[in-house]
């Protein structure tokens, strides 16, 4: 028997041989085919399509850490509602829940006694062992978020605190060079030499020259003001340096000067002892303010005893610190309003702070026609920092004080002491000094009340009306309170000022801002290196 498919698989041929030699025949038809090569090759490509999408959906499932299964049933419960565009809302009600809880419990008070983990790891391993529910587990997140609010308060309030201590500190390098320089001046005969020669005595009152005032107790400073300006001049023969400072600073200060000179600049150095005009009379507000215990007790007492720190924020008690620093009751740090009477026969000088650095030729400064004032200053009203160049009157008063209210405008742009031309011809015609005195009275009447920030506040009032407005391209500030000073306008600057708290002879000074002013320190001195004052 022999079977023959035809061609087109419809029929089959059964053929036999019989014992009489005929064949016998029989033809099969099969049915017809219901699926067509076309629907065939739809439902391949079809397929085709939708296979990488169930498995992208099970690599989802897998990676979102549902695929628990361990059968195509429960598989196929996982896949089907997502692939049906049926998504299961369970997770989303959770997370209603949960923030329905938090709101609650933000608006409860913490049960008294609960016990609060010291870490993320105590936290994890207190929820294994008690097996918080979402509510005890939302109380302890929320008293720990507290607790850990109020310690790094606590630390930033201490670190202010420190800070402050540590600016109105006196380096042990830098008492140590003054007690050195001290002891010279006793013991060596060069360290005592005349300041300047009997010979230049003439210069110090010849309007010819470009006179500099300098009011300081610290050596190492006062050498970086004096060296800076000489070596940045373009005329430095011209220059004539008045340094004055305290009696137990004279003969250390005047021993550096004497021993490391300047030339061809000429310095004098001067004690406030060796003015015959300083005395009570002339100065008796600033007597009084020395003197004064409630004053005293302000700048000299326990800053924080009182104070009310969850009030306050921390940059108001920086603020606040600052306004305490010892240096502001300082006859030195005064002296600056009686520079017309301690220079009497010079015309126009040039006062400088002893935090800053002079980078430019400071001749054309004499050249500056003040118009009629008395005061050249960079006005700090235009910048967009906080801390410096956003300075108006209502920054240092308070304007709840009547008299401030009724002669202040707290919108007024405020200057900048540190780098000032001061026209003492015109300064000996007004009433500056008195005005300043009778605003410190007022002041002290009040209990500080008026104001709290130093020698300023009330040279704004004095010098008002007398003030013009020099470019801010001569005196850039601001190198002592801001860590992000931009560099490169600090290499433009004629003036570099280091006010602030970070000073850069201090351990807290900003790192990146120091070698300004280490530059003009003579690291090979032997002093400076007996007292082991390195550079940073």
């Amino acid at each position: 028997m022999q079977l023959h498919f035809s061609p087109s698989m419809r029929s089959i041929t059964i053929s036999s041989s019989s014992s009489n030699g005929f064949i016998d025949l029989m033809k099969i038809k099969v049915a017809a085919r219901h699926i067509s090569y076309r629907t065939l090759f739809h439902t391949i490509l079809i397929l085709a399509f939708l296979l990488p999408f169930v498995f992208i959906l099970t690599a989802v499932v897998t990676l979102e850490g549902v695929n628990k299964c361990s059968s195509f049933d429960c598989l196929g419960r996982r896949l089907g509602p997502r692939f049906l565009g049926r998504g299961d809302d369970s997770g989303q009600r959770q997370v209603r829940d949960l923030y329905k809880i938090l709101h609650q419990v933000n608006t409860e008070e913490i049960p008294h006694g609960l016990k609060v983990p010291d870490s993320f790891s105590h936290l994890v391993s207190d929820m294994k062992n008690n097996q918080y529910d979402a509510r005890t587990f939302a109380f302890v997140l929320r008293a720990m978020m507290e607790k850990f609010e109020r310690d790094l308060r606590e630390s930033r309030f201490s670190e202010l605190m420190n800070k402050h201590f540590a600016a109105s500190s006196i380096p042990k390098g830098i008492h140590c060079l003054s007690l050195r320089l001290t002891d010279e001046y006793s013991s060596n005969a060069h360290a005592r030499k005349q300041l300047p020669p009997p010979e230049l005595l003439p210069l110090l009152s010849n309007n010819s020259y470009h006179h500099f005032i300098l009011s300081t107790d610290n050596i190492l400073a006062a050498s970086v003001v004096v060296t800076s300006t000489v070596q940045s001049s373009l005329k430095p023969e011209k220059i004539v340096f008045h340094v004055i400072t305290d009696k137990k600073t004279y003969a250390g200060m005047h021993s550096w000067f004497a021993l490391n000179p300047v030339s061809p600049a000429i310095v004098e150095v001067k004690g406030v002892h060796q003015f015959d005009w300083l005395t009570r009379e002339n100065v008796p507000v600033l007597e009084a303010v020395e003197n004064h215990n409630g004053i005293r007790d302000y700048y000299h007492g326990n800053h924080v005893a009182g104070a009310n720190l969850s009030d306050t924020t921390p940059r108001r008690f920086a603020s606040k610190l600052q306004a305490r620093s010892p240096k502001y009751i300082s006859l030195l740090n005064h002296l600056r309003i009686y520079i017309p009477e301690l220079f009497p026969n010079l015309d126009k000088v040039v006062f400088l702070d002893d935090d800053v650095v002079i980078q430019r030729d400071l001749s054309p400064l004499w050249e500056i026609n003040l118009g009629g004032k008395i005061n050249g200053a960079v006005e700090t009203c235009k910048g967009d920092d906080e801390w410096v160049m956003s300075k108006h009157f209502r920054n240092y008063f308070n304007f709840s004080h009547p008299l401030i209210a009724k002669h202040l405008d707290p919108d007024e742009c405020a200057w900048a002491y540190g780098m000032n031309i001061f026209d003492l011809r015109a300064w000996r015609k007004t009433k500056i000094r008195e005005t300043y005195h009778s605003w410190l009275k007022e002041n002290l009447k009040s209990n500080l009340t008026m104001w709290k920030l130093g020698t300023l506040p009330p040279a704004l009032i004095a010098f008002k009306g007398h003030v013009h407005r020099i470019d801010p391209s001569w005196h850039m500030l601001g190198l002592g309170y801001q860590s992000n000073t931009n560099i490169e306008s600090v290499k433009k600057a004629a003036v570099i000022h280091y006010n602030g708290q970070s000073k850069p002879w201090l351990q807290i000074g900003f790192e990146h801002l120091r070698p300004f002013w280490t530059k003009y320190v003579n690291y090979s001195n032997d002093f400076i290196r007996n007292c082991h004052i390195l550079e940073s």
